[in-house]
């Protein structure tokens, strides 16, 4: 493990022409201190989890200090947001500070998310507060925690520098840790600027960087329009299994290698609504929980739209139709997973698509209907209703689907033991999961200068399949008044 000045730079991004960014220096915070760190992320980087905590850790990230190795850009980019086509986006209140090289030749990109102004700011002050910072920070590590392609988040810098939102606030940075910055957004961007020879350098870069198998391809830009359209579908399929509401898929927010990406107004499903909408800027139900899917084909098509300088338009919509095929396809496994199920039946669709509609009608808390679910013995299912009595309004009304999900259990147990069946049905229904109310009074409590609820969530969340009994009041279901919290876009 390394000191942070021992950490090996290459900043390839940075050697791209000046019309992918624009160099910037970071704006320090006033009287900067640490909130939290993740050492499983600092291990990512093979940096010494001490140093996470030192003073020249926080100079250095509060933008107060910079390593010589460093080389920040604010990159430039544009993309649809809400439908419409926005060109005057790019980095307004980060940086890309450089690209660490792992001693096993990973490379991941160093982002410092609220470090003042940019040329892309446009109106805004450059900064991110420490609500918006926390919620990242958080829903980084439950994701990661979750198996999910994610962005991670190494910390969060306070300070006393004040901000202005709703009101006063204090400003905060967190350090963004992803294998790539670059978002759909990125190639939308030279497209429509008409820029051809920079978006072949693009789609060059990508590959050469992050999707080097493709380089022997016939067509390697075929061929990545190929893997993005399938790594978004594995990406969203995991949302909607998991019940992951991203709030603000715009274009620019979405990521070319399937990470889950500028987490904002997110919510994780409560009550199991398929049409709930997280964002409180969300007036139509755009971004809605079950209109995920669809928006990662409208955004993709978007994207196809920006290959098509490089690509055969009927290569990008057969690309597009076996998105959804993919996605589909993802997506059944991992309902199959929840359900304990491994073999394959006819009948399986069915029996999935029977127990969302109830889960809707009883408005069920979808995590901890499937973590019971896990628990309970082969033998046990057809008379298993009232386990779910705090979970479901009326546990009777799962009588009949309990009875014909044994009957189907039946058969899986031709090949396994019940016991490996409950095994691995909880390493796929987690127990913990980040409850916006559970981040908003860690919030609350971390305005007043108290990090220990950020600590508790980041204990569990890391690790989310396991019990962890002295945690037991962060895995139940919230007070009604912390149902279905609408969040804002502001941060």
């Amino acid at each position: 493990m390394k000191r942070l000045d021992q950490l090996v730079f290459n900043n390839t991004y940075r050697q791209l022409p000046d019309v992918f960014g624009q160099a910037v220096t970071p704006i320090g915070l006033d009287n900067a201190f640490l909130v939290s760190a993740n050492p499983e992320v600092a291990a990512l980087l093979d940096l010494n989890p001490e140093e996470l905590y030192t003073p020249s850790f926080v100079r250095i990230f509060s933008g107060n200090q910079q390593l010589a190795q460093f080389n920040p850009i604010a990159m430039k980019y544009t993309g649809h947001q809400f439908g419409q086509y926005n060109p005057d986006l790019g980095d307004g209140r980060g940086l890309l500070l450089g690209e660490v090289v792992t001693d096993r030749g990973q490379k991941w990109d160093l982002h410092l998310k609220g470090s003042g102004k940019t040329p892309y700011s446009r109106m805004g002050d450059g900064r991110a507060v420490l609500r918006s910072s926390i919620r990242e920070y958080l829903a980084s590590a439950a994701m990661s925690g979750l198996g999910i392609p994610t962005t991670h988040a190494l910390a969060i810098i306070g300070s006393e520098t004040p901000v202005y939102r709703e009101q006063q606030e204090y400003g905060a940075t967190l350090i963004r840790v992803a294998e790539s910055h670059i978002r759909f957004g990125h190639f939308e961007y030279l497209f429509f600027t008409r820029q051809y020879p920079a978006l072949k350098r693009l789609m060059d870069y990508v590959i050469d960087h992050h999707y080097l198998d493709l380089k022997q391809q016939e067509n390697p830009y075929q061929a990545l329009f190929d893997r993005i359209c399938e790594t978004t579908a594995e990406m969203i399929a995991a949302w909607q299994a998991v019940g992951f509401a991203h709030g603000v898929m715009n274009t620019d927010n979405m990521s070319i290698l399937g990470l889950t990406f500028d987490y904002g107004p997110y919510a994780f499903l409560d009550d199991y609504m398929p049409n709930f909408i997280c964002n409180h800027s969300d007036y139509s139900g755009r971004y809605a929980f079950n209109q995920q899917p669809g928006i990662g084909l409208w955004n993709l098509t978007a994207l196809g739209y920006a290959f098509s300088a490089f690509v055969d338009k009927n290569h990008i919509e057969s690309a597009l139709e076996h998105y959804q095929v993919h996605l589909q396809q993802r997506y059944s496994q991992r309902i199959k997973s929840k359900l304990g199920l491994t073999l394959n039946d006819d009948s399986d669709s069915e029996l999935g698509n029977r127990l969302f509609t109830i889960l809707a009608e009883q408005e069920a808390d979808y995590t901890l209907f499937f973590r019971t679910l896990s628990s309970i013995p082969y033998e046990a299912l057809a008379e298993a209703m009232p386990k779910f009595e705090d979970i479901v309004d009326d546990p009777m009304a799962l009588a009949p689907w309990l009875t014909t999900y044994k009957k189907r259990i039946k058969q899986e147990l031709t090949q396994q033991t019940d016991l490996k069946r409950l095994e691995q049905m909880k390493q796929a229904n987690p127990k913990f999961i980040l409850r916006n109310y559970l981040a908003q009074q860690a919030i609350e409590h971390a305005e007043r200068g108290h990090y220990e609820k950020i600590e508790a969530l980041l204990h569990v969340l890391r690790d989310p399949f396991s019990e962890h009994p002295q945690f037991e009041h962060l895995a139940q279901q919230p007070p009604y008044w912390g149902k279905h919290l609408p969040i804002s876009c502001s941060s």
